[in-house]
């Protein structure tokens, strides 16, 4: 854990791809599934951005949101000008470009990387909030694709930090790592600290690498969540439609569905959707 921590401008998966690997035990591993079940609650899930590729479904419950937060600036910037549409204040970064694909009124954009520590040209998540955040205490929205350092982000970046963005729209990338002991061992945690304040309300494998299968067990390399603060949630039950009907391929590849091992059967039911901090009992 300190050695990935530390070594901050080392990719995960070149990390991990180095060392000696130890199976994870399949029981633990469909345990942590099992608490990423997808939920579907009273905020239904809208399609925001473009109707392909860039495109993500987030809970109906953007009102009042006074920021977008989008870490990793790729070729298509759909999504942040439709939060702008909206009304939001756009903070972009990343420090392999130049500035984002689409230009808005309401795009501010930072030539520099999203890490655990900062560094010449790497800042974290609560430097950056603390030196654009438009209102003291609104909830934001984060749409995060920074190539596999979600992890160590995720890890280091204090709770209050976390807590603040109502929405998170996350891609994580090699998932099929989860398969070896030391991976599972830096992941669980970081799904476990986001579930702890948050539901996870969808998931949508890309189709750009594909999956492997391993211990009656379907994985895909790289997944979309989307996941919605537990104190905005009135009411969850277990989701039951896959793909949802506003899903998009993320590439020309043939699409695959979402593993029965990602969700929940049908019939199962949650309890109540809020925290045990709100006095009601999670779900997970």
């Amino acid at each position: 854990m300190r050695r990935f921590v530390e070594g901050a401008g080392v990719k995960l998966q070149e990390w991990a791809e180095t060392c000696p690997t130890w199976p994870t035990a399949p029981a633990d591993l469909r345990t942590l599934l099992e608490a990423l079940y997808p939920m579907a609650t009273d905020k239904a899930l809208v399609r925001v951005g473009p109707d392909r590729d860039g495109g993500y479904l987030v809970p109906d419950d953007l009102e009042g949101l006074a920021a977008l937060y989008s870490p990793g600036v790729s070729l298509e910037s759909g999504f942040e000008k439709a939060c702008a549409a909206r009304g939001l204040d756009v903070f972009l970064a990343d420090g392999s470009v130049d500035g984002p694909a689409l230009s808005d009124p309401r795009f501010h954009f930072r030539k520099a990387f999203l890490g655990p520590l900062p560094a010449d040209g790497v800042m974290t998540l609560g430097d950056w909030l603390d030196a654009t955040s438009p209102r003291s205490g609104a909830d934001l929205l984060l749409q995060m694709d920074i190539e596999g350092d979600e992890y160590g982000v995720l890890l280091t970046t204090p709770d209050d930090v976390l807590q603040r963005f109502r929405i998170m729209v996350i891609e994580f990338h090699s998932l099929h790592l989860l398969f070896t002991r030391q991976f599972y061992l830096i992941a669980a945690p970081v799904f476990r600290r986001l579930l702890a304040t948050h539901l996870c309300v969808h998931l949508h494998p890309n189709t750009h690498c594909g999956f492997v299968d391993r211990a009656g067990l379907r994985v895909p390399r790289m997944m979309e969540f989307t996941f919605l603060r537990r104190d905005r949630v009135e009411r969850a039950t277990y989701a039951t439609r896959f793909p949802h009907p506003l899903d998009r391929r993320n590439t020309d590849r043939t699409d695959f569905e979402l593993s029965a091992c990602w969700y929940a059967r049908e019939g199962l039911s949650s309890g109540p959707a809020r925290s045990s901090a709100d006095g009601g009992t999670a779900p997970r």
